[in-house]
């Protein structure tokens, strides 16, 4: 292997997470980092002084072109945009809170009402603690102009988030089994005790799968509707799910033989469940046959 590969393949976790955290899409994260490898491959290594902050630096350029190219893309989908569900190979979400925080599908979907810049300098701020300087060189802005949108930008978040608590795995684990048997029973009452109020249901279709066209939101619409899937699912052949850790939170998948219908991930917060993200787009779907790692330094 040669400097610049070891170099590299040593900080790939973090550059993927960089690149995810942008874009939203691990599939366009892979391919940032392909290409951001053939343009470190062709630096003179005598010239760096510091390879996290330059490869930092070249991805971040990387990514937020990709990210100023598909913004036509998005603003034609069909139905609503989630981001890609991002399957992890850590399993223990309070490990790292900033981190489990930072890839939860709700900071993804907030992320989105940010604008190219305003995301890229937030990310790179607030999860990886960059110094402005080296943001500044990263998004290619003054250094005084990267301190103001990054004011603007967390602001901007703090006034939108919810509250997020890392869920105890095992907790997590036992409340989704629970909430899937009384799905699967038909129990629409257990399963309403089990959902916020103000508990929603946003599929991402991309127009390519059969899904709900708009969010939909309350305890007893949703319970209905989760019920009425379950029920429906198990009347397929060969349905099968599977029980994994997506964005830091209890995720199902869904397969029908061999092949993955769809993945459920679930937002739990002082043991409810706030958020479903179901994920029927085949194209969002294909990131998924690999678990990834995912790091902050």
């Amino acid at each position: 292997m040669t400097e610049h590969a070891e170099r590299f393949t040593l900080l790939r976790p973090l550059l993927f997470t960089i690149a995810y955290e942008i874009l939203g899409s691990a599939t366009e994260a892979d391919d940032v980092l392909q290409d951001s490898y053939l343009r470190w491959a062709e630096v003179d290594l005598s010239s760096v002084n510091d390879t996290k902050s330059y490869l930092a630096r070249l991805v971040t350029r990387q990514a937020l072109n990709a990210l100023r190219a598909g913004a036509r893309r998005r603003e034609d989908y069909v139905g609503p945009w989630l981001p890609e569900p991002l399957l992890l190979d850590d399993t223990d979400p309070s490990a790292d809170v900033v981190l489990a925080e930072s890839v939860s599908m709700a900071m993804l979907v907030l992320l989105e009402t940010l604008g190219p810049d305003e995301r890229a300098v937030f990310v790179l701020r607030e999860v990886f603690g960059f110094d402005y300087g080296e943001i500044a060189d990263a998004v290619g802005k003054p250094a005084p102009t990267v301190r103001q949108i990054a004011h603007r930008a967390r602001e901007h978040v703090q006034a939108r988030r919810r509250r997020f608590a890392p869920a105890d795995p095992e907790q997590t684990a036992r409340i989704t089994a629970e909430f899937m048997a009384a799905a699967s029973s038909g129990d629409v009452q257990t399963v309403m005790s089990m959902l916020a109020p103000d508990v929603a249901w946003t599929a991402d279709s991309g127009g390519k799968a059969s899904a709900a066209r708009r969010p939909v939101v309350g305890a007893d619409k949703v319970a209905r509707a989760v019920v009425g899937l379950v029920s429906r699912g198990m009347q397929i052949p060969d349905v099968r799910v599977e029980m994994v850790v997506c964005n830091a939170a209890p995720a199902v998948l869904l397969y029908r033989a061999d092949h993955l219908e769809g993945v459920f991930t679930i937002e739990i917060v002082d043991g409810k469940i706030t958020n479903f993200y179901a994920m029927r787009n085949p194209d969002k779907l294909a990131a998924l046959a690999t678990a990834r790692e995912i790091r902050r330094a």
